[in-house]
């Protein structure tokens, strides 16, 4: 089946996804609206919104989503060195995209306090709460190839579906209703569907998994094994690409020969295609893009010391942008293994605090008051994980990431008191009673300078 099989979209893809672009509980009965519990399919609920907007159709450049965009190419750069510094020798995939864009969405969630280091944290500081979900509307219309779709041009002539597919979910337990206002959003800015669970039962793991499942055909289906006990909701993103190269390799060209790596040397498969490229290099790398029958691309770079990781470790945004600028149409010859990576991303929410997302701090607990009808509880993101996946081959590329982030209530912690007093100099007495009207009326005061 090549490589129609399995696989997954990483941040050599993800990142050209994003841009173009080198190293580097409720509230009362009459807060919660029941109403949004409408249909029920398996014992799955699943939320219904009035008047969900039509995604924005961007005729023109938008200066806020292109700042946005490429603060999220640099949230990518920067997400992978912090990914990577356990990566050893070991193979990597992971899709910074899949990552960006619930926690894009959990902006509208987060408080007035927390909130700017959180878009700090996106690449997005100074940008605006709808600023940033206008810019991340756009991206899922551009992405999907819905503007062409739309307007008839293109390659498809607005006929064929895109090879990316994006989802977006929130899972929420039946006793916590999700805050209107943020269903609303996570609709109507990013296509964002929500379902309630019963998050204390094997069905909630089980939905989650199949909606995984459901929206990266079939490739990743067991990306949950069990919930924290104290879990009450999960966000998620789902992103799926399966695209053929606009100029396919031979296969009759394949061979299989030696490659060296930092562990030893193994026999691989290579494909092999001579032919007219976009190319670049300097003094530490070469670097070409192939190019998909939809036009989006993979870059392919091969660093001239053979660390790969290093790198990776030190590529930033700004240096991607200079490698793509300073490319030029070039003749020569390809020769490329075969390769099918997929692996599990359990630090993932070690790696976002380093990066500075606020949301994983249990005592602030930045999303209390702004996701669900929490009475007073403390609501914050207790983890994060990601299980992605890559296959490349003569025929094109086959990638899936899912991302989910485990979202937790907690009680208040009792305030711990130690302390001692002795009241062995001058202090001062109030007393009091209270009044319907007044509350604590003072009634007499006074100082006691000596006993």
């Amino acid at each position: 089946m090549g490589v129609m099989g399995k696989g997954i979209l990483l941040l050599i893809l993800g990142a050209l996804l994003i841009l173009s672009g080198c190293s580097r509980g409720s509230e009362s009965s009459e807060n919660s609206d029941t109403s949004l519990l409408a249909q029920w399919d398996n014992g799955v609920g699943f939320i219904q919104l009035d008047n969900v907007a039509e995604l924005i159709s961007p005729g023109t450049q938008n200066l806020s989503a292109t700042d946005v965009a490429r603060g999220a190419n640099d949230f990518a750069f920067r997400l992978s060195t912090a990914l990577l510094e356990d990566a050893g020798h070991d193979n990597f995939v992971f899709s910074p995209y899949s990552v960006w864009m619930p926690l894009a969405a959990l902006v509208n969630a987060t408080n007035e306090e927390h909130k700017p280091a959180l878009i700090e944290a996106l690449g997005a500081g100074g940008i605006s709460q709808e600023d940033i979900n206008q810019a991340a509307s756009r991206m899922l219309f551009n992405l999907t190839n819905e503007r062409a779709r739309r307007e008839g041009w293109g390659e498809w002539g607005g006929n064929e579906e895109s090879p990316l597919h994006i989802a977006n979910a929130i899972f929420v337990d039946y006793n916590w209703p999700l805050r209107r206002e943020f269903a609303q959003t996570f609709a109507d800015y990013y296509r964002g569907s929500a379902m309630n669970l019963d998050f204390s039962s094997q069905a909630a793991v089980d939905a989650v998994n199949q909606w995984a499942s459901d929206n990266t055909n079939g490739l990743i289906n067991n990306i949950i094994q069990e919930f924290n006990p104290d879990t009450v909701a999960a966000i998620a993103n789902a992103i799926y690409f399966s695209g053929s190269w606009l100029d396919q390799f031979n296969p009759n060209s394949t061979i299989r020969d030696t490659f060296y790596s930092p562990i030893g040397e193994s026999e691989a498969y290579f494909m092999q295609r001579r032919g007219f490229f976009t190319y670049f290099e300097d003094e530490k790398v070469q670097a070409v893009n192939l190019s998909f029958a939809d036009w989006s691309g993979m870059k392919i770079i091969l660093p001239k010391d053979g660390d790969a990781v290093g790198f990776l470790s030190s590529m930033t945004s700004e240096c991607f942008d200079i490698m793509q600028n300073n490319s030029a149409l070039g003749e020569g010859t390809l020769k490329l293994p075969r390769f099918s990576i997929e692996n599990t991303i359990d630090n993932l929410a070690d790696a976002l605090i380093t990066l500075g997302v606020p949301l994983f701090d249990q005592v602030a607990a930045p999303l209390t008051g702004g996701l669900i009808y929490d009475e007073g509880e403390l609501v914050w993101l207790n983890n994060a994980v990601q299980v992605a996946m890559i296959e490349v081959d003569e025929e094109g590329a086959i990638a899936a990431a899912v991302t989910i982030y485990d979202i937790s209530v907690t009680s208040a912690p009792e305030p711990e008191i130690t302390f001692e007093m002795i009241c062995n100099t001058p202090f001062v007495f109030i007393l009091h009673s209270n009044t319907r009207d007044g509350g604590r009326q003072i009634l007499f005061m006074g100082v006691v300078n000596q006993p």
